[in-house]
């Protein structure tokens, strides 16, 4: 290349750099509006899960969507491993998690969460011919499922022992369900609005829901990382105004109609 093609080059490519998205500074530089990137893990339906296009769906984008036009922001998704959301927001590898996340006074030590957005509880799913009729029969159950990490871990950990030989843990939800569908378990304790989604698709099944007044109630909240105030603050505003808009009962009435 000659001197004059290079120079021709070098000045197309600064020009490039320059002219990035969005609109005109004073200074006559282009802006860039920041996006927020939010991972979820998409196998909890109906909070989260994939389509057959592998592109994310559910409640929590739904939700999350509204809010982003209310607040005037953008968002990207990207669907991951469970066990990889919280260190992906404590490295900076994303800004905001939505995945069912129950607040707990254990996780506000590392991140930071909104306003609760949704109130559920743990329920014990029951396969047809098992005798589970309350949360003390778990004690005598052979097998009881449950999601790592999740709360229902925790609960049943806490009862039962966590090193317990009767706990089996499963990496997703689909997982497990499979696994109590094949007659391997005795017994799944999960949040109470996925059972309850499960079931509306599964009438046939058989299926039963024990619901466990010794079961606190549980708030879910999206996370950001620790003493991130200005992207809390713009999420807890767009929330607030999707919910005085009475576009978040729309959404939720889409997902848990009674």
């Amino acid at each position: 290349m000659n001197m004059k093609k290079w120079l021709a080059a070098t000045l197309m490519c600064s020009a490039l750099v320059m002219g990035g998205c969005g609109g005109q500074g004073q200074s006559g530089e282009q802006k860039v509006d920041k996006v927020y990137r939010v991972a979820m893990n998409a196998e909890f339906a109906p909070f989260e899960s994939l389509d057959a296009q592998n592109n994310v769906e559910g409640f929590d984008v739904d939700l999350m969507n509204a809010m982003a036009a209310a607040g005037n922001f953008k968002v990207e998704y990207k669907h991951q491993p469970w066990d990889s959301l919280f260190a992906a927001l404590g490295n900076g590898d994303v800004d905001i998690l939505a995945s069912a996340i129950t607040i707990t006074d254990e996780r506000k030590q590392s991140m930071s969460f909104t306003d609760p957005y949704y109130k559920i509880t743990q329920v014990i799913l029951v396969p047809q011919g098992k005798n589970i009729k309350n949360v003390d029969d778990l004690k005598k159950a052979n097998k009881v499922g449950v999601i790592t990490g999740q709360t229902g871990d925790f609960v049943i950990s806490k009862m039962l022992g966590k090193d317990s030989a009767k706990i089996a843990r499963f990496d997703t939800l689909p997982l497990v369900i499979k696994e109590m569908e094949s007659g391997g378990l005795d017994a799944v304790v999960t949040d109470s609005a996925v059972v309850g989604n499960y079931l509306k698709h599964n009438a046939n099944k058989g299926f039963t829901v024990v619901e466990a007044p010794d079961f606190t109630e549980e708030n879910y909240g999206f996370a950001v990382r620790k003493n991130d105030e200005e992207t809390l603050k713009m999420l807890n505003d767009s929330l607030k105004k999707v919910r005085e808009s009475g576009e978040y009962e729309k959404i939720e009435s889409k997902y848990f109609a009674k």
